[in-house]
C-alpha cells in the first residue's frame, strides 16, 4: 500500500475529501486516447480527484465523452477508491455527464472492469504506458502489480471507447490487447465471451473465509459457483429463461462465442454484473443511477437459495435469517453478528482434539444449497458418526425418501447458509457439529451411600415400595380410562352438532402443507378483500401484500362443501412441490366457514388474456411465446418424471398458466391432479378436465397416463401460435375447431396461414412458428403411446433432439371434440371444469 499504518491512509483520504467542495465538476474536453511514454501518478497534484456521495474517489486517466449528446454517459479509466478499503484500483468506469457543458454529476460512478482487483495500490502509485507498448501498474514502492504484457508487440496507442473497452492498438488501428478479453465481474454489450469464461466476484459478507463467486458461461447458459476450499454449484440458468437479453452465438458449433444485446430500446448504458451476494443482475446506467432491469438468477432461485444469504451458519426461512438453536435452549452455541444476514459465530470454536466434547444440533426440514452425496444407503446415526470422525466436517445432512432409516448423507466442509426446505418426496435432517462449552463432572459417590442400615428397615422397604408403586399405577390407569371415555363422548356429540368439524379435522391432518394463515391475517393483507383480481365457479381471487412485503393472490372458496377433496388435493400437491415453472402455494386458511388458498402473485395474470386478446397491445412476440411454451413443458416434465410419485395435472389450458412480470410461465391449479406410483403406467379415473383439451382416451373408457397432459399441452401450443381458441364457435363452421383447420393446412403444406398475424414479430418468425405447430401436432396423436414424453419435448425445444416425422394426420379429426355438443354436455361422464382456478 505504501503506508506504514492504517491511520496514515485515513488521514490522507480525509485530506483528499476536504479539498472537494463542489458537487459538479467541469470537463474541459474529452481525452479518450494516450500515446506511448506517458506516466500517470496517483496523487492530487498530478491528477484531478473527484469525490462522490458514496465517499468514493476517482481520477481520470482517459475519458470518452463523444456520445454524451446521445444520452450515453462518459466512459473512462483511472484510479478508483471505493470508500471502504484504503487502496486504489485501476479501473474502467462509467460516469454521469450533464450535457451540453460536459460536466460530471455528483453521483457515484460504476466500475465496469478492474485490473488489480486482488491487489490494491496506494497513494502515489503509478500507471505507465511504456515506450515498448506495455501498460504497467506499479505500487508506491515500485513493485509491479499488473501489466498487459504487450511489450514489443507493435503497440502505438491506447484508447477507451464508448462501449467500455480499454484497447491497446497498432499503427493501423488493429487491436493488440483489450480489456474485453479479460472480463472481471461485468459483461458489456458487444463483449464476446467464450464457453467456460467466467465473471468473478469476491463474496464480501462471508465472515470466516475469503470465498468468492463466479459465473461460468456454458453452451446452455449461466452456471453460478461459490468457492472456498472447493467450487460448489448454486445456480444454473438457461439463456432461454432471459426476457430482456438476447444471447447470440457468434462462433461455430465446436467453439461458440457469445455476445449479448438488449431486446427493445433501452436508453443510456446497460451491462450484466455478478454482485457480491451471488446475484447475477442486468442493469441500466440511467441519469447517474443504476436501474435494475432483471435479476437473472431469480428465474431459477428463491431468496433463500443463495449460498451466503444469511452468512455462515445462518438459516434462511422465507427470506428471514436466524441462528441454529439447540433443543435445550439453556445452551447457546451460536452468537449472531451485528446484522442478521451476516451470519452466526460459534460460541466455542471446533477443535479436532476434543471430539469427546462435540455434539450436534438437530435441524429438521433444513437443507444445504448444494446437497452433494458423500455416502449412499446410510442411516442417520452413521451419517452423524461419519461427520464426528472427520475433522474438517462442520455439518452433516441426511436425506431420505421412503425408508426413514436409510438415505443419502452429505458431509459439509465449507459451511455457508442453510435453508428451510420442505418436500413431499424427501425429508432432510441437518446436524450442525458444535463444541460443548463445558461438561459438568459426574457427581462423586458419597461414603454415606455405603453405610449399612438396620436390616429390619431394609426388609420393610423392600415390601412397601413395590406395593405402593403397583397401587399408584392402577390408580393412574383408572383415571386415564375415565378421562378418555368422557372426552370421546364429548367429541362424538360435538361432531353430531357441528358436522363441519370433521372437515376442519381433515384439513388439520394435511401433511407437508405450507403455512396456515388465520382469516384475520389474510383480511388485513388484502385490505378487507377490496382488490378483486378475478374469479371462478367456486369463488373470487383477491390481491394483497403480506407483512413482509410479499405480494399474494388469495382465492376464497365460497362453496367449500362441493370442492373439499379438490381443496385438499391442491394443498397437499402444490404445497409440497417446488419448481420454477409451478406456481407456489404459500399457504391456506381453514377457519370455520372461511376456506382460502394463498398463492404467489403473478402480475401478468393468466395466459388466455394475452393470446386470445383482441387488443393489439396485448399480443406477445415470438420469443416470449416460445419461452412460455418451454416453461410449461419444463413444469410438466418435472411433474411427470422428477417427482417421487408421478403427478398428472389433468387440466392444462391457458387459463391455468400464470405469467410473472417477465412473462415467465408457471403451471397452476392442481385441484384435479392425480398421483401415479412409479410401478404404475396407467390409472383408471373419472373423466375430468375441460372441453377442447381432453385426449381421445377419455372418451374411449381407457386407462389414462401422463400422456393426457401431453395432448392438452399440444392444444395449448396451437392456441399460442395461432392466437385463437381450439373451440371457437364464432368462426365460420368449417373453422370452428382449430385442430380440423390444422389438419387441412398441414396437408396443404400451408401451416403458415394459421400463424397469428396480429403481432409483427410473429410474422417475421413465421417459419419458426410453423415448426412449433409441428411440435404441437406431434403431441396430439390419437395413440397415447406415440406421443412424446414432456422431457423429450423439452429437448426438442432446446434444440438437442429432433422430433419424429409424421405423415398421416387423420388423428386430428378423430378427437372427441367432433362429437355432437349435446353428448359432450350431457354424457354420463361429462368433463369437469377445474374447481380451484388459480389467481388471475
Amino acid at each position: 500500500m505504501g503506508f506504514s499504518t492504517v491511520s496514515e491512509t485515513i488521514i490522507i483520504n480525509l485530506l483528499l475529501l476536504s479539498s472537494f467542495s463542489f458537487s459538479i465538476y467541469s470537463i474541459h474536453d474529452d481525452y479518450p486516447t494516450a500515446n506511448l511514454s506517458t506516466v500517470w501518478t496517483n496523487n492530487n497534484s498530478s491528477l484531478n480527484y473527484y469525490s462522490f456521495t458514496d465517499r468514493s474517489l476517482l481520477t481520470f486517466v482517459l475519458l470518452n465523452t463523444s456520445n454524451s449528446s446521445m444520452g450515453i454517459p462518459g466512459i473512462g479509466c483511472g484510479f478508483y477508491q471505493n470508500g471502504v478499503s484504503g487502496g486504489f484500483y485501476f479501473v474502467v468506469f462509467v460516469v454521469q455527464l450533464i450535457t451540453p457543458k460536459k460536466t460530471i454529476e455528483d453521483r457515484p460512478s460504476q466500475v465496469l472492469w478492474t485490473a488489480n482487483k486482488n491487489k490494491p495500490v496506494g497513494y502515489n502509485a503509478t500507471l505507465e504506458f511504456t515506450s515498448m507498448g506495455d501498460l504497467v501498474l506499479k505500487d508506491v514502492d515500485g513493485s509491479l502489480v499488473w501489466s498487459t504484457n504487450t511489450s514489443g508487440q507493435s503497440v502505438v496507442g491506447m484508447r477507451v471507447d464508448g462501449t467500455g473497452n480499454l484497447i491497446l492498438h497498432s499503427a493501423n488501428g488493429s487491436t493488440i490487447w483489450q480489456s474485453f478479453d479479460h472480463p472481471t465481474d461485468t459483461w458489456l454489450p458487444g463483449q464476446k465471451l467464450a464457453v467456460e469464461q467466467r465473471l468473478v466476484k469476491s463474496a464480501a459478507n462471508l465472515y470466516r473465509s475469503p470465498g468468492y463467486f463466479y459465473v461460468e458461461l456454458r453452451n446452455d447458459g449461466f452456471h453460478g459457483y461459490i468457492v472456498s476450499s472447493s467450487s460448489q454449484l448454486y445456480a444454473s440458468c438457461e439463456f432461454v429463461l432471459l426476457h430482456t437479453i438476447q444471447i447470440e452465438n457468434h462462433g461455430d458449433t465446436n467453439d461458440p462465442i457469445f455476445v449479448y444485446t438488449m431486446l427493445g430500446r433501452v436508453q443510456n448504458f446497460n451491462y450484466i454484473r455478478l454482485d457480491s451476494d451471488g446475484h447475477l443482475r442486468h442493469y441500466n446506467f440511467e441519469n447517474g443511477t443504476e436501474v435494475l432491469l432483471n435479476d437473472i438468477f431469480a428465474s431459477v432461485l428463491d431468496d433463500c437459495d443463495y449460498p451466503n444469504v444469511c452468512g455462515d451458519y445462518g438459516i434462511c426461512t422465507n427470506g428471514e435469517c436466524s441462528c441454529p438453536q439447540a433443543t435445550n435452549r439453556d445452551i447457546s452455541y451460536f452468537t449472531p453478528l451485528a446484522k442478521p444476514n451476516l451470519g452466526c459465530v460459534p460460541t466455542t470454536p471446533l477443535s479436532c482434539a476434543n471430539k469427546q466434547l462435540q455434539n450436534f444440533i438437530h435441524l429438521q426440514n433444513v437443507n444445504y444449497f448444494n446437497f452433494t452425496i458423500t455416502f449412499t444407503d446410510m442411516d442417520t446415526e452413521s451419517c452423524k458418526q461419519a461427520c464426528l470422525e472427520t475433522c474438517s466436517c462442520e455439518a452433516a445432512v441426511h436425506r431420505f425418501e421412503n425408508n426413514i432409516s436409510r438415505g443419502n448423507c452429505s458431509l459439509l466442509n465449507d459451511h455457508f447458509s442453510l435453508l428451510t426446505y420442505r418436500s413431499v418426496w424427501s425429508e432432510y435432517n441437518t446436524f450442525i457439529k458444535v463444541e460443548v462449552p463445558s461438561l459438568a463432572p459426574a457427581p462423586t459417590p458419597s461414603i454415606n451411600q455405603y453405610v449399612p442400615t438396620d436390616r429390619s428397615t431394609n426388609h420393610l422397604q423392600r415390601i412397601l415400595v413395590p406395593t405402593f408403586s403397583v397401587l399408584s399405577l392402577l390408580v393412574m390407569f383408572a383415571l386415564c380410562f375415565v378421562f378418555f371415555s368422557f372426552r370421546k363422548r364429548n367429541v362424538v356429540a360435538s361432531a353430531k352438532n357441528n358436522p363441519s368439524d370433521k372437515e376442519q379435522d381433515s384439513l388439520d391432518q394435511v401433511s407437508g402443507h405450507p403455512k396456515r394463515f388465520t382469516y384475520n391475517e389474510l383480511k388485513s393483507a388484502t385490505g378487507n378483500y377490496n382488490k378483486r383480481l378475478g374469479g371462478g365457479g367456486f369463488g373470487s381471487v383477491y390481491g394483497g401484500i403480506l407483512s413482509d412485503g410479499t405480494k399474494i393472490a388469495v382465492k376464497c372458496l365460497e362453496q367449500f362443501g362441493q370442492g373439499k377433496n379438490e381443496f385438499l388435493a391442491e394443498v397437499k400437491t402444490i404445497g409440497s412441490i417446488h419448481h420454477v415453472n409451478l406456481v407456489r402455494l404459500l399457504g391456506f386458511c381453514a377457519e370455520n366457514s372461511h376456506i382460502l388458498l394463498v398463492y404467489e402473485h403473478m402480475c401478468n395474470g393468466s395466459l388466455d388474456k394475452w393470446i386470445f386478446s383482441c387488443h393489439q397491445d396485448f399480443t406477445l412476440d415470438w420469443r416470449t411465446r416460445r419461452n412460455i411454451i418451454l416453461d410449461i413443458a419444463k413444469g410438466l416434465s418435472y411433474l411427470h418424471e422428477e417427482c417421487q410419485q408421478r403427478i398428472i395435472h389433468l387440466d392444462i389450458k391457458p387459463q391455468n398458466i400464470l405469467l410473472g412480470g417477465k412473462f415467465n410461465a408457471k403451471v397452476s391449479d392442481f385441484g384435479l391432479a392425480r398421483f401415479i406410483d412409479r410401478d404404475q403406467s396407467q390409472v383408471l379415473t373419472a373423466m375430468r378436465g375441460t372441453r377442447g383439451y381432453l385426449a381421445p382416451e377419455w372418451f374411449l373408457n381407457r386407462r389414462i397416463s401422463e400422456k393426457v397432459d401431453v395432448y392438452s399441452f399440444g392444444v395449448v401450443v396451437l392456441e399460442i401460435m395461432c392466437g385463437r381458441k381450439n373451440l371457437d364457435f364464432s368462426q365460420p363452421e368449417e373453422n370452428e375447431i382449430l385442430l380440423h383447420l390444422v389438419k387441412k393446412k398441414v396437408e396443404e403444406d400451408h401451416l403458415i396461414d394459421i400463424v397469428d398475424k396480429r403481432n409483427e414479430d410473429m410474422v417475421v418468425h413465421s417459419e419458426d412458428a410453423v415448426e412449433m405447430i409441428r411440435t404441437a401436432i406431434w403431441c396430439l396423436q390419437g395413440d397415447a403411446a406415440k406421443r412424446p414424453s414432456m422431457s423429450m419435448i423439452v429437448k426438442v425445444l432446446e434444440g438437442v433432439m429432433v422430433m419424429d416425422n409424421i405423415s398421416d394426420y387423420s388423428f386430428l379429426t378423430l378427437t372427441p371434440i367432433e362429437l355432437p355438443r349435446e353428448i359432450i354436455a350431457t354424457g354420463s361422464a361429462p368433463p369437469l371444469a377445474s374447481i380451484l382456478s388459480g389467481p388471475r
